[in-house]
């Protein structure tokens, strides 16, 4: 199981960092959300997420995620990443938690 988890999340981050909005989005289950930790969900569903991402996407065209350290416990896998949006801009880092169930990632929670 943890096999699969960790080719999930590493699917869709390698699909986030070339950009391909229809390969990363298939990575997420229809009714998806995505929520600052312990906070309520600030994004819900596919669609919001495909209209999100495709946002993302063109305005930062040479956006990055590079990871820096992962952690699988059960159906959560445990990202720190470093977020390079553009050349000039200062990059961040945020953890993200990917929740996983039915091969897709039905929550993403992040800690920024």
């Amino acid at each position: 199981m943890s096999r699969e988890n960790i080719a999930i999340a590493q699917g869709q981050l390698d699909a986030y960092n070339v950009q391909d909005l229809d390969t990363h989005v298939g990575f997420y289950a229809d009714n998806m959300v995505i929520a600052n930790l312990n906070e309520a969900p600030n994004l819900e569903g596919i669609e919001a997420y495909r209209e999100r991402m495709a946002g993302v996407f063109s305005g930062f065209p040479s956006n990055k995620v590079e990871l820096l350290n992962r952690m699988v416990l059960g159906n959560k896998v445990i990202d720190h990443e470093k977020v390079m949006r553009s050349p000039s801009a200062e990059p961040f880092e945020v953890v993200a938690i990917y929740t996983i169930e039915n091969d897709k990632i039905a929550r993403v929670d992040f800690i920024k």
